[in-house]
């Protein structure tokens, strides 16, 4: 029997990217400009219609000056992230 993991919690990592830009007041061209990411791509992350690459998220993680594991920390949202049961 496979015991495959739980599914990432994508909603909740869009979620904190909504709150992070909020938090801060930026608007979506703001952010774009201090990314070099598009407008565009930085909507479909927040509305749902796309994940973003890692790339991406290390551009964001950069201009919130959070590190890539603060972001990510909210994939695990509503389950146990692994290693959290040796903790």
């Amino acid at each position: 029997m496979t015991i495959l993991p739980p599914e990432p919690n994508l909603d909740a990592l869009r979620m904190k990217l909504a709150r992070l830009r909020g938090e801060r007041g930026w608007t979506y061209d703001e952010l774009a400009s201090r990314t070099g990411l598009s407008r565009r791509t930085l909507i479909e992350i927040e509305q749902g219609r796309t994940t973003g690459s890692l790339p991406t998220w290390h551009a964001l993680g950069h201009a919130f000056d959070v590190p890539l594991g603060g972001l990510f920390a909210e994939l695990c949202d509503g389950h146990t992230p692994p290693g959290g049961e040796n903790r």
